[in-house]
């Protein structure tokens, strides 16, 4: 299924009038078509070369010579093919597929254990000679080496279609919370081709909640308060107008597409309407993002559990190995700034319950315990030293030992202060029915730059869909990110 194909079988669309939009149309499909071909090759290239590094490597060091070079190419191509048939059927070929990374390396995650349960267990009850420890650190290797290969792909993509000019502009008619969503998740997915270059309401208050006129993602998409019209449309290059105003009226509905249509640009529209607090379970999706308004299904007792176990053994893992690192940051903390080094602060954790939540001070002591955060790196509350942890995370580091009390996990929502949570409605408390954690979708998303209670999809998304491959894709993600300057 190639994206394309995955983002309108979610939406109603109209045929293209003009012949000239069909030849483009066409055009867009078949780049996408032949960059999933290439990709589907870079997967395999990707797992298989772990398999062979990692074998050769095994062989040379170890000086042996049980198993020759062909031998080896072999059994890499195998794992390879396994592995890249595993990822179609349940990993990268899914409804989230391009949508957001951290979906792809779960799917990854979960490729990677069950094609090393089966090779194993094959080569066992077969009597196959294998290096299996080479196999097994080949396929440990294979989710961030395949997420490191997607983050290429992915760059790759956007500047081919920046050079091409492959991309459809799309115009999203509604400046509001779901107008934003759809947004996102078309930046966040270069895959599907399509790249939102206004934002159109005929509403000035709507517009005035709206922050999509600021630089999102490093894109900047405008908004505007008028009417579409043909000649707007025409003006803009658009390709698509999706209508994005959830309980939009019929009779309104109908008259933009009769404008749209008279210049021959396909609509579309979400399938369902985005419900209100308090109504119906419904939900709809744009290419696979999830924007779904439901209570969370139930976590098996055996997730629970074995995530509580990692937990406790990364934190206290971290903790003794990180020591030497949390002396020097006291150090620079106390030595450049006067105060305490740790800054404890009262956060609201799972099921409301309050906790200390520990952080390295990366702000004046004089700065006000309880406030919203700086939003830009030169806010004159952050120290020098605070802003090179703030930079790199590491003033999050503290949090392990929350951690390890099992007042924090190290995936999950993040704690918000209690004078926010006050605020909260009951839609909005529905993401402290499970322990908060250290990082999460929401710190890898384009939306982190906005509020945390703003854009609730993040974390009710991680809350439907948690799993363990889940959690690990996420730890991968955080680990790329934090290093690239992020979280």
């Amino acid at each position: 299924m190639i994206a394309s194909e995955s983002f309108v079988s979610k939406l109603s669309t109209d045929e293209v009038a003009a012949s000239g939009k069909r030849r483009d149309a066409i055009s867009r499909k078949l780049f996408l078509q032949i960059t999933t071909a290439c990709e589907l090759v870079a997967d395999f290239v990707t797992c298989a070369a772990s398999i062979f590094v990692v074998s050769v490597l095994q062989v040379r060091f170890t000086d042996s010579a049980q198993y020759s070079f062909h031998q080896l190419l072999g059994i890499s191509v195998v794992c390879g093919l396994l592995a890249v048939l595993l990822l179609q059927r349940k990993g990268t070929d899914s409804k989230w597929a391009h949508l957001h990374p951290v979906w792809e390396t779960a799917g990854a995650v979960r490729m990677s254990l069950q094609a090393l349960l089966f090779i194993l267990l094959g080569s066992f009850l077969l009597k196959l000679e294998v290096p299996r420890s080479a196999i097994v650190m080949g396929f440990l290797l294979m989710p961030p080496l395949l997420a490191l290969q997607k983050y290429m792909t992915a760059f790759l993509v956007q500047r081919l279609h920046s050079r091409y000019s492959v991309m459809e502009r799309v115009v999203i008619y509604g400046a509001c919370e779901a107008g934003r969503r759809i947004a996102s998740g078309l930046l966040s997915s270069p895959l599907l081709g399509l790249r939102p270059v206004a934002v159109i309401h005929e509403d000035p208050g709507s517009i005035d909640e709206c922050r999509l006129e600021l630089a999102y993602g490093g894109h900047t998409i405008p908004v505007q308060c008028a009417s579409i019209t043909a000649s707007l449309l025409e003006s803009l290059q658009c390709d698509l107008v999706i209508l994005g105003v959830p309980n939009l009226p019929l009779k309104e509905g109908n008259e933009l597409r009769a404008v749209v249509r008279q210049v021959g640009i396909p609509v579309a529209h979400l399938s369902d309407p985005l419900v209100p607090e308090g109504g119906p379970r419904e939900s709809i999706e744009i290419g696979g993002l999830s924007l779904i308004h439901e209570e969370p299904a139930d976590v098996a007792w055996n997730y629970a559990f074995t995530k509580r176990v990692l937990d406790i053994a990364a934190s206290s893992i971290l903790l003794v190995v990180l020591s030497p690192a949390f002396i020097v940051i006291v150090l620079l903390i106390r030595l450049t700034s006067p105060g305490p080094a740790l800054f404890v602060q009262r956060r609201v954790g799972h099921a409301g319950k309050l906790f200390n939540m520990y952080k390295f001070r990366s702000m004046s002591s004089r700065a006000r315990k309880y406030e919203c955060s700086p939003k830009i790196s030169s806010d004159p509350r952050i120290t020098r030293v605070g802003r090179f942890l703030r930079l790199t995370s590491l003033d999050e580091l503290p949090q392990l030992m929350n951690v390890f009390l099992g007042q924090m996990s190290l995936v999950g929502p993040r704690p918000e202060m209690p004078f926010i949570v006050r605020r909260y409605s009951e839609y909005q408390r529905q993401r402290l029915q499970v322990t908060p954690g250290i990082t999460g979708l929401w710190q890898l998303s384009q939306d982190r730059a906005f509020p945390i209670h703003e854009n609730l999809h993040h974390d009710l998304s991680y809350i439907r869909n948690r799993t363990l491959c889940m959690d690990l894709a996420i730890l991968i993600h955080t680990l790329f990110f934090s290093m690239c300057g992020g979280v």
